[in-house]
């Protein structure tokens, strides 16, 4: 089956846009193939406000989210692959979700399906990281 993330970002954007909310991204910028604002990185990661009012032209294909938007003042074309996503919420009350990997398909950081690098490891046991993932809220 293809990728529910593309839906997912889908519906959740119309959802918070729906709502009178803002919608924020969570991007991983190590991922590649990602074109944002590297001055706008912190800790491999950025948050994008994709609102209508914030960006122009977006479309979420089923491969890629792109937009166009200014940053500082200079405008940008914007485009991320959907497995960089990590999350999409509202940014006035936090709601919304985020995404792990998907069964079978590679994780962002382009290692194996389990997350492992062939022959890396603790002896190929495919367990997943262990701790609690967290999400900043930007204000």
């Amino acid at each position: 089956m293809t990728s529910s993330r593309p839906y997912l970002v889908r519906a959740f954007n119309e959802w918070i846009l729906d709502n009178d909310c803002t919608p924020y991204i969570v991007v991983d910028a190590g991922v590649q193939g990602v074109q944002v604002p590297t001055e706008h990185v912190a800790n491999g990661q950025i948050v994008l406000n994709v609102s209508p009012g914030a960006v122009r032209g977006l479309v979420v294909g089923n491969g890629a989210l792109e937009f166009s938007a200014r940053f500082g003042g200079v405008p940008m074309q914007v485009f991320i692959p959907l497995q960089a996503v990590m999350a999409i919420y509202a940014k006035e009350n936090g709601e919304g979700m985020v995404f792990g990997s998907e069964p079978g398909s590679p994780d962002p950081d382009g290692s194996g399906p389990e997350g492992k690098e062939p022959g890396k490891g603790d002896g190929g046991s495919g367990d997943r990281p262990s701790g609690k993932p967290t999400l900043k809220v930007v204000r």
